[in-house]
């Protein structure tokens, strides 16, 4: 039982294998076999902790040059517009609310006091 839970440890700790097992590369039954062959320190290891980091890194450079900076400026300068027209109606509204002056009530006496 304490070999489950020291591979339970050891996948927490890398939790790029994860992403072997979701992309149907390898099971968890083959990692966990693995495990018991060579054990957590063995250089087996190496090629699924380093190539998938250089997949990972691949993946988002690929992400990054498909973002379109040009939409991505019109969209913050639509949410600056829209930004600027609340702040212009909430401070328009907030002065006139303001220079309403409260006169007193007059004070009526009644019965003669």
């Amino acid at each position: 039982m304490a070999l489950k839970d020291d591979f339970k440890e050891f996948i927490r700790v890398n939790p790029t294998f994860a992403s072997y097992v979701n992309s149907g590369e390898m099971t968890w039954q083959k990692f966990y076999e693995m495990y018991d062959l060579y054990g957590p320190d063995n250089e087996v290891w190496n090629k699924y902790k380093s190539v998938k980091t250089e997949r990972e890194t691949t993946k988002i450079n690929d992400l990054l040059k498909n973002i379109d900076m040009d939409s991505i400026k019109e969209h913050i300068s639509s949410a600056q517009k829209a930004l600027d027209l609340v702040q212009e109606l909430t401070s328009k509204g907030a002065p006139a609310a303001s220079t309403v002056v409260d006169s007193p009530r007059p004070l009526n006496k009644f019965f003669e006091d």
